[in-house]
């Protein structure tokens, strides 16, 4: 079936698609209302909204407009035993690789636009059927004349400029809905939603990263990063050199010493990112890493998600971490305090449950030896505790935004490590990582 559909550019053309959502979501209501009513039962408003057809209209109306229009969604969803009905963020989730992709002529309209009249003469070839397509833009395999490989990043024609409204338009369908607890003040992630979508639309930006992550990275052998190619990129088209590995679910069917080396390499990286670098890619979707068996290097792609944490912001999460592998639960509750989790005004039973969300989350780092992500059933464990929480107690805040950031990156990585069966010396790590003299963190790591 064809994925092909023009991404609609008009904030009202936008605005229509979500007022058509939202007419389609009531009536589905109001039919399987009737059939359950008539069948004896009472349903509640979220059984009501979340039934399969209601949720095909979302997934569809929300693929089609590409843009803000998915990503808001997904960024609610990263904590998604605290903010949204798990079948909706399920659906958000989905969404990350589920786009419509341009109609051939309208990708030749915006490469004319960038390259101008007969771009075609720099390419032996130009596939114009993406290689994958996602919410900002899409991605196309090409040879240049001189026999260089490429991949071209083509965004979608107004995605810049409908980063506000969108993200405006979706809260209020979602809040209108009652798909977001009355208890949450989301207006500070939305804000701070729409600051990075405008950094990931912007490849300039993401083009900068990627090269100040290959310094960063220096000689590791372990990795390898895309060279953006400068003369043919601007801030709507990227082009960089081809990464050719295979997707990284691919090290399913390498031996455990391969797989264990990848994983303590990627815990390693994203360590370094957090506590050490201050830029952090927090996009955690499996499509962003792949493997190359030949080379048994992690390739890693899309650096639009790119986030800075000054040096009093490392620090704080260094301190937090410390307390949680070695420390009481006062020091918990003092470190919390300083990252945002609490408040000087919360209950002792508030407390008492963050501690306790803390301390599970971090078992990989307090755990003897190699933790074996993929026997573990820490997700399960942490879910089913979030919802308890929820259900008692409803949670009186969210955390602060660039810590769901977090979440994001390390809930990503610990899927794929147990996605990898993976065996890691998370308590070796970390321990290096807290004997570190606080000094050494390098200073901001500021992308131009």
């Amino acid at each position: 079936m064809s994925r092909q559909r023009s991404v609609p550019t008009s904030r009202l053309g936008r605005l229509s698609l979500l007022g058509r959502l939202a007419g389609g979501i009531a009536g589905g209501m109001l039919s399987e209302g009737a059939r359950q009513v008539a069948r004896g039962s009472r349903p509640s408003i979220a059984d009501l909204l979340l039934t399969p057809s209601n949720v095909g209209r979302i997934a569809d109306r929300l693929s089609e407009m590409r843009g803000a229009a998915m990503k808001v969604g997904q960024l609610l969803s990263m904590d998604s035993g605290d903010i949204l009905p798990p079948a909706f963020s399920e659906l958000l989730a989905r969404l990350r690789e589920d786009a419509h992709h341009m109609p051939l002529g309208e990708v030749a309209r915006v490469l004319e636009r960038a390259w101008g009249e007969g771009w075609q003469q720099r390419f032996q070839r130009f596939h114009f059927t993406p290689l994958a397509a996602a919410s900002i833009g899409q991605v196309h395999d090409a040879q240049l004349r001189d026999g260089m490989r490429v991949a071209v990043k083509i965004q979608y024609p107004g995605v810049q400029r409908s980063i506000d409204s969108d993200v405006d338009n979706v809260a209020t369908l979602l809040r209108v809905a009652r798909l977001l607890p009355e208890q949450y003040d989301v207006t500070p992630l939305l804000a701070e939603a729409k600051q990075q979508l405008h950094l990931e639309a912007d490849y300039r930006h993401e083009a900068a990263a990627m090269q100040h992550f290959a310094a960063l990275l220096g000689d590791d052998e372990r990795f390898s990063i895309p060279q953006p190619l400068a003369d043919l990129s601007n801030a709507e088209v990227l082009t960089m050199s081809f990464a050719d590995g295979a997707r990284i679910e691919s090290l399913q069917h390498q031996p455990a010493v391969i797989r264990d080396a990848a994983a303590t390499a990627l815990t390693t990286l994203a360590l370094r990112e957090v506590f050490d670098w201050g830029m952090v890619q927090t996009d955690p979707n499996f499509a962003n890493y792949q493997f190359d068996a030949r080379t048994r290097r992690i390739q890693l792609l899309d650096f639009g998600a790119t986030r800075v944490y000054p040096p009093a912001r490392r620090r704080a999460l260094r301190a937090l971490l410390a307390a949680c592998v070695d420390g009481s639960d006062d020091d918990i509750v003092r470190a919390a305090t300083t990252v945002g989790y609490l408040g000087a005004d919360d209950t002792p039973r508030y407390r008492a449950v963050i501690t306790g969300l803390l301390r599970m989350a971090s078992e990989p780092a307090r755990h003897i030896g190699a933790f074996p992500f993929g026997n573990s059933d820490l997700v399960q464990r942490m879910s089913d505790r979030l919802v308890a929480v929820r259900v008692r107690e409803p949670m009186g805040r969210l955390p602060p935004a660039d810590v769901i950031f977090l979440h994001r990156k390390l809930g990503g990585l610990y899927l794929l490590l147990r996605r990898l069966q993976a065996r890691v010396h998370v308590r070796e790590l970390i321990s290096d990582l807290l004997t570190a003299e606080t000094g050494e963190l390098h200073a901001d790591s500021e992308v131009s």
